[in-house]
């Protein structure tokens, strides 16, 4: 049996009112008696009648619903991203759409070409590592549709951005393990597209560079699918074991790329950090209850998402057009454990 929601039409027939009379007391109308509000919003709750958004968004023009694009919904950075977006948005009275790119510049388009259709009054996306042409977005903010960039962000769209200080907390971690006597420190990252990718392996050649260690290219390694992939880690990993000397060190600079590094090197048997130590960028509850406990760099997600989002609504409710935008960076935080 398919499923119809309750209309105005339904609670009219069976009150014996016309459907205007049904439709302004609902709007709490002057013109309709206190009595007959009463009568009709006490039905209206009995069949669980609700408003059609869609008849809403054309009257309004808006449908109070926002698009939220990130790689993986089951990456912890972006769930409590997600979770910062959404305690903001419903406190406005906003709907999240999220969706996931999975890595795919060709997803990330059909996606955006889906939400854009259902009329979304706004965008937050992280782009994915595949995402070099930049058209699909380009095209909506040129009509002066809102979009705001987090995490990460593209430089050639002029809008709200807002990120880590990717290339502070690399420095922090990759100084953290020089000071600890580590020398030899490989670096596994995202792809070299993103921005994200780019701030933080110069964060960690800084590092190096300040305690005149010479950066070797051998010890670079990225990931296009961002650690969603365990082979991809697999075989950054084999590549930097065959490198001699050895690296006695590693930093990861993703979620995923972290714990998927330590799950390899104990499949292989290397003990963490006694063999080679372990730092990464880690969002992750799990962390604690690694053996070792995981030294990682902490980013401020939630933060990050409901920041997002409340520029996003700066852009969506004002009244003229905004030409002033901001870039938002936050600090990270290194929390240091055994791995380390």
């Amino acid at each position: 049996m398919k499923f119809e929601a309750a209309t105005i039409k339904d609670i009219a027939k069976a009150l014996g009112l016309s459907t205007s009379t049904v439709s302004r007391a609902l709007r709490d109308s002057h013109e309709i008696s206190t009595e007959t509000k009463q009568l009709v919003l006490e039905y209206a709750t009995s069949i669980n009648y609700r408003p059609n958004p869609i008849a809403l968004s054309l009257k309004e023009k808006r449908s109070r619903s926002i698009g939220v694009i990130v790689a993986e919904i089951a990456n912890s950075f972006f769930s409590q991203a997600i979770n910062g977006i959404e305690s903001v948005a419903y406190d406005k009275g906003y709907n999240v759409i999220i969706s996931q790119s999975h890595e795919s510049y060709d997803k990330e388009v059909m996606t955006l070409q889906y939400l854009a259709s259902r009329s979304i009054d706004g965008l937050l996306i992280s782009v994915s590592t595949a995402t070099k042409d930049l058209e699909h977005l380009k095209a909506l903010h040129e009509r002066g549709f809102p979009i705001v960039f987090f995490d990460r962000i593209v430089e050639d769209i002029h809008t709200h951005k807002v990120m880590v200080d990717n290339f502070r907390g690399a420095y922090d971690a990759t100084m953290h393990l020089i000071k600890q006597g580590y020398t030899r420190i490989a670096n596994i990252t995202n792809s070299e597209n993103l921005s994200i990718s780019r701030e933080r392996v110069a964060g960690y050649i800084e590092a190096l560079a300040q305690k005149n260690i010479k950066p070797r290219k051998s010890l670079i390694k990225y990931c296009f699918h961002g650690g969603m992939l365990l082979n991809e880690i697999e075989e950054a990993i084999n590549q930097l074991l065959k490198v001699r000397p050895r690296p006695d060190a590693i930093f990861t600079a993703s979620d995923k790329l972290t714990t998927g590094c330590m799950r390899v090197l104990k499949s292989k048997g290397i003990r963490i950090p006694e063999d080679i130590a372990v730092v990464g960028f880690s969002n992750s509850d799990i962390i604690e209850l690694l053996d070792p406990p995981l030294t990682v760099v902490r980013q401020p997600a939630y933060e990050m998402g409901q920041i997002a989002m409340e520029l996003l609504l700066q852009l969506i409710e004002s009244k003229r057009p905004v030409k002033d935008f901001e870039r938002r960076i936050l600090a990270t935080s290194l929390i240091v454990q055994g791995s380390t």
